[in-house]
């Protein structure tokens, strides 16, 4: 519902602050006082086109802005699909986000217009198009008044209206799937059947395409192997003097003025040891080194018994060194130059840049497109024995879209026959007597649509879509002797608004939409009628599915709101400005009273108005009781005025 509504600077509006109840919400107040103005500030909230003109004279700008609080039905389509909307958008914070355990959406809608004309829309503070307000919108708020939005003028909103009251939504979700399969199908056969010349040629690019992945046999990973061969190739010279150094030097020994070994004539740090075993000016092997070295310590030990841990580091180090010369010796052993090799190196790397140019930008994207290709190919190739196939399947998909769509529109015809029933009772309680109203329900040949047997036995095909067969439209004559025709081409003013509400009070149920505004429902209507429209009214919120805002000038239909409120409008200084407030029970009667019997407010009109309340107050909790033990509601006691 609409808990609070924030008004600045809105034509003669220049601060307003009101908070609404959950229930019947009457608003009343002087002709000229600004209801309408009101009305305009929720439409422009709500997404409706609205100009510089409504902003107040002296400010620059004027702002809009609504908090609603709406408890979600998770089996409504059209509420999982105001959560699709709003999700995809980023509009609802994801820790507030409505579930099925806790389903409250809360929602804050903005509007601001500019001096200039510029408007800005804001959900939840985030700046949005006005298109998305407006959708979001219409799915909370219905605003029934003589020249705004009306859903229940919207031909395709009919459908959807009389499958809820039919109870159609699982139906509906089965057909939307087999349309759905049916669609895919359907889709595949296009494509499978496209011009022949413009096949051949697809058939041609697909084999070379194929065939020339195909023959480079690409594996996953290999241009990177090849990447570090090429690299193992161009430096196999100085790798393998490298490996031979260090061989040398740890197992082979160098001989310094030869220059042989490890380094040449620039070795350094050569061990000179004495007692000539390193004589002569030449190089021994770093293992023939640490082999004199262990066995020195090993003496040394036998008079110094710390030499020992140190003798066993040295023979620690030997032995990793010795893997150490293991490795190198493999590795120069293993490396060798091969010029032939390195060219076919250099050609695959080739060949895997010229694919990657034509197909993708790794080994693994050319091997994805490669398979796609294969497939299309191979689907071409077979598209003949496919096509059978599909045709199969689709005849089958469309038996059974046909019986499904049938049961639903056997149901759409009975549940609109009740309908109409309901609403020429409802518009005969208010006063419309002699109305009628019909549930007009079409359907289309079409030579690819569904088989239906008719009557006589004979098949017909109908067009369909993803709910049924079906076009729906409510058509509607106020008149006698005027046939039926639909509702924006029939009723005007007064006559409209009373259309609109016998068909909410007969669609509540079915319809999702949490609140509705009446502007003005009451033209023309007075005495009896006014209170007819009053229970009917009332009867929208009662179980609690809607909330019901009416602006209203009859004191019968004022009465039963569950929240009275004032309009008034004021002139202070040169300016002029208008305000509402909430009426407490006394204000209430003086306000019941004056629209009553006008002003000054007499007691007779008092009591009057006293009368009204305490009728109206045990109806309503006759009408609760009633409504909890399944029965029919009370008659309204007659309200004399």
């Amino acid at each position: 519902m609409l808990q609070e509504l924030n008004i600045s600077n809105f034509a003669i509006i220049d601060r307003l602050n009101l908070r609404l109840n959950a229930g019947f919400n009457a608003l009343t107040g002087e002709t000229g006082a600004g209801k309408s103005i009101i009305i305009d500030a929720m439409g422009a909230m709500l997404g409706e086109k609205i100009g510089a003109e409504f902003v107040r004279h002296g400010t620059d700008r004027a702002r809009v802005e609504g908090f609603f609080e709406v408890k979600l039905n998770f089996d409504d389509e059209r509420f999982r699909h105001l959560l699709e909307l709003l999700d995809t958008n980023e509009l609802v914070d994801p820790d507030d986000r409505p579930t099925p355990e806790n389903p409250i959406l809360r929602l804050t809608l903005g509007r601001e217009i500019t001096s200039s004309g510029r408007t800005v829309c804001r959900i939840n503070g985030s700046a949005v198009k006005t298109d998305m307000l407006r959708d979001i919108g219409q799915a909370l708020v219905d605003i029934h008044g003589q020249t705004e939005h009306i859903s229940l003028l919207r031909v395709g909103e009919h459908l959807e209206l009389l499958d809820q009251y039919a109870n159609l939504s699982n139906q509906r979700r089965r057909l939307a799937e087999l349309v759905g399969q049916l669609r895919a199908i359907r889709k595949e056969k296009h494509t499978l059947q496209r011009d022949e010349r413009e096949l051949v040629r697809r058939t041609e690019l697909l084999k070379f395409q194929v065939s020339e992945i195909e023959a480079a046999a690409l594996q996953p990973g290999e241009e990177e192997e090849l990447q570090k061969e090429r690299q193992l190739q161009n430096a196999t010279e100085k790798l393998t003097g490298i490996a031979d150094r260090a061989y040398r030097v740890l197992y082979q020994g160098y001989d310094e003025e030869s220059g042989e070994g490890y380094g040449g004539g620039m070795a350094t740090g050569r061990v000179r040891a004495t007692g000539g075993r390193m004589g002569g000016g030449s190089g021994r092997a770093v293992q023939e080194s640490l082999n004199e070295i262990e066995g020195l310590l090993t003496d040394l030990a036998n008079y110094e018994p710390a030499f020992k841990q140190h003798n066993e580091t040295v023979t620690d180090v030997r032995f990793r060194l010795e893997d150490v010369a293991q490795a190198v010796r493999d590795f120069r052993d293993r490396v060798e130059f091969d010029p032939a090799r390195l060219e076919e190196v250099e050609e695959r790397l080739d060949l895997i840049r010229a694919l990657k140019r034509k197909y993708g930008s790794s080994i693994e994207e050319i091997l994805e497109f490669y398979k796609t290709s294969a497939d299309e190919l191979n689907s071409i190739e077979h598209s003949g024995e496919r096509l059978q196939e599909l045709a199969q399947q689709e005849g089958k998909l469309l038996v059974k879209i046909g019986h499904l769509a049938a049961e639903m529109s056997a149901e759409r015809q009975k549940a609109g026959k009740q309908l109409a029933a309901e609403v020429e009772q409802s518009l005969r309680d208010l006063r419309l007597l002699k109305a009628r109203f019909e549930v007009h329900i079409t359907q289309n040949d079409d030579p690819h649509g569904a088989p239906v047997k008719n009557s006589d036995g004979e098949v017909r095909r109908l067009a369909f879509d993803a709910k049924g067969f079906d076009r729906v439209e409510f058509l509607v004559s106020l008149n006698p002797g005027e046939p039926p025709k639909p509702l924006q081409k029939v009723a005007s003013g007064g006559e409209t608004s009373r259309l609109m509400l016998a068909l909410k009070s007969i669609l509540a149920a079915a319809d999702a939409i949490p609140t509705l505004i009446f502007d003005e429902v009451d033209v023309g209507v007075g005495g009896r009628s006014g209170q007819v429209v009053g229970e009917k009214l009332w009867q929208l919120t009662n179980q609690g599915e809607h909330q019901v805002i009416c602006i209203t000038h009859l004191p019968q239909i004022a009465a039963f709101g569950d929240g009275h409120y004032n309009i008034v409008k004021k002139v202070e200084g040169e300016r002029t400005a208008t305000s509402v407030s909430r009426l407490s029970e006394p204000e209430r009667i003086d306000e019941l009273a004056a629209m009553l019997g006008g002003v000054p407010v007499t007691e007779i009109n008092r009591l009057s108005a006293r009368e009204m309340l305490q009728e109206i107050s045990t109806w309503k909790k006759n009408a609760r009781a009633a409504r909890q033990n399944g029965k029919t509601l009370p008659e309204p006691e007659t309200t004399t005025v």
